[in-house]
């Protein structure tokens, strides 16, 4: 079939000159994939399944007939609603040009392709086969294998027209975006996309993962905020310019979206405070004060992502190491900030530049515990009386879960470990010691020889370690992923006392890697959730 989409001939050109190199292939069934960091490029094929794939900041709603390329250096995750059974193909490969030009490779993002039958799934099944091959011979075969499948791609691209359900729920959601100061009802929603209320209402939260009313809801509120921001207007006034008729109505709904209400929200919005870092952002966030730059990225500060990149307005880079800190002090100049509280890891020329934008508070990252850099940066804002609330409430939350700890655990111990590439490491961050310490959890006999190992603990030692409950952290980047692959079902894994006894527990790098007040609040609460199960 002839394609429909002609590629740039810049890029079809390339193709002279490419050498392709087949990696890995796997197929994920049923499980969330974390954003991850890829150091290689990654083919995602959906076999079946609806949900969002997100590489690096651009969200994909998951298309049937499309598949998905990721470049090495970027993050790609993927999640969906609880009700689907997911199943992709994860196809890794390297590329090398035998050329000193400057090429790139023709295909990224999403790409959307001919389905005349299951060639491509046939193609992507016999890559697994290959890969898990036990032959050099069938992993050899996996190279022609892959090169058959990357030209059948690159013959089959095209524009693929949207269905005729997404198309009518993008066209009410796009009215919904326009319209939100008006009385809208599902009625009136479901006669634009020509269905029933009923399966509208089903449709809407299938394709987008919430309910139209939430999504009135966040829109509205997400449209005060700016409105209270840019003008002196009465409440009343902003309420009715949303679309609320009552005052006390839109503020209920504000708090139920924002977790304040609109007064408190004007008055913590005020002062334009930069969080230079996570750790400053989950802070400020325990102070129930929204910072008016902070850094966010689906993968290194995920949960922040996810839940404040409507609320917070500068988006600074959130990559690992602070490596792209000129974008940042570049995108803040001229924002008229009013203070940037940093941690000490800024090197002397980032400071100096920084300082010319608006007054840096340092705040030592490694001198002092959270709860006093949490007390500091409440001096700084003009918060302390909420710090003490936060930190009394905190203090009551964690006797109570630690009471609930000593009935459900008895005398039976816990260890956290975090993976990284083929090494364990006993409680690598301070986070995860405090927390240890704080709800005086019993840790396996003999545990202090194994602490601060240099390199951590191979798989072999930590078999030796006698652990009841076992809250494993993955770190999620390519060499640790595919060690993980390999071992999760040996022998020797699968023999450990706590995976006999089905009490491992994943346990998220966001928040068990960060060092903040709010950070600390979700480690409380995920520990609690998963070693006494969610009763309270």
């Amino acid at each position: 079939m002839p394609n429909e989409l002609c590629l740039e001939e810049k890029a079809l050109a390339s193709l002279d000159h490419i050498w392709l190199k087949f990696r890995s292939a796997q197929l994920l069934q049923g499980g969330r994939l974390a954003q991850q960091l890829v150091s290689s490029y990654c083919l995602l094929v959906f076999k079946q399944g609806e949900g969002t794939i997100t590489l690096d900041l651009q969200s994909y709603r998951v298309l049937p007939d499309a598949v998905y390329v990721a470049a090495p250096g970027q993050t790609l995750g993927y999640d969906y609603a609880a009700e689907e059974k997911p199943e992709i193909y994860m196809i890794e490969f390297d590329i090398r040009w035998d050329t000193n030009d400057i090429l790139r490779f023709p295909l990224s993002g999403e790409i959307a392709v001919h389905i005349e039958n299951n060639t491509l799934g046939v193609l992507c099944e016999q890559l697994c086969v290959c890969h898990r091959g036990q032959s050099a011979m069938e992993r050899f075969r996996g190279q022609s294998v892959f090169q058959e499948l990357f030209f059948w791609m690159m013959n089959h691209i095209r524009h693929l027209p949207k269905a005729d359900s997404r198309s009518a729920m993008d066209r009410t959601k796009t009215y919904i975006e326009s319209h939100f100061q008006e009385s809208l009802t599902i009625e009136q929603l479901a006669r634009m996309a020509e269905i029933s209320p009923k399966y509208y209402v089903s449709l809407f939260k299938k394709t987008y993962g919430k309910t139209a009313i939430d999504y009135l809801t966040e829109v509205r509120v997400n449209m005060a905020k700016q409105f209270m921001l840019q003008s002196d207007a009465r409440l009343k006034d902003i309420a009715y310019q949303v679309g609320y008729n009552d005052e006390f109505y839109f503020s209920r709904m504000f708090k139920k979206e924002v977790g304040v209400s609109p007064t408190v929200y004007l008055k913590n919005r005020r002062q334009k405070v930069v969080a230079y870092s996570a750790t400053i952002l989950g802070q400020l966030l325990a102070l129930k004060i929204m910072p008016y730059a902070a850094p966010l990225h689906p993968k290194w500060t995920s949960y922040y992502y996810q839940n404040y990149r409507a609320d917070i307005p500068l988006h600074l880079s959130g990559y690992r190491f602070n490596e792209d800190w000129e974008t940042n002090v570049g995108a803040l100049e001229g924002s008229q900030a009013d203070c940037i509280i940093a941690t000490d890891q800024l090197n002397p020329l980032e400071k100096e530049r920084l300082e010319r934008i608006a007054p840096v508070h340092v705040i030592p990252l490694h001198q002092s515990d959270w709860r006093e850099q949490l007390q500091s940066i409440a001096q700084i804002v003009g918060a302390a009386d909420e710090a003490d609330v936060w930190l009394d409430r905190y203090d009551r939350k964690v006797a109570l879960v630690r009471e609930r700890l000593r009935e459900e655990l008895g005398n039976q111990n816990v260890l956290i470990v975090s993976m990284f590439k083929n090494r364990f490491r006993i409680l690598p961050t301070q986070g995860m010691k405090d927390m240890f310490r704080d709800l005086q959890l019993t840790a396996p006999s003999g545990i202090e020889r194994h602490l601060n190992i240099r390199g951590g603990l191979s798989l072999e030692a930590l078999a030796l370690i006698e652990a009841d409950y076992l809250l494993l952290n993955i770190q999620q980047e390519t060499e640790t992923l595919h060690y993980w692959d390999q071992i999760k079902n040996s022998p020797l894994w699968q023999d450990l006392k706590a995976v006999r006894k089905n009490r491992l527990h994943i346990i998220s790098s966001d928040p068990w890697r960060e060092y903040s007040a709010y950070a600390s609040e979700r480690r409380l609460h995920d520990i609690e959730e998963r070693l006494c199960g969610n009763r309270s």
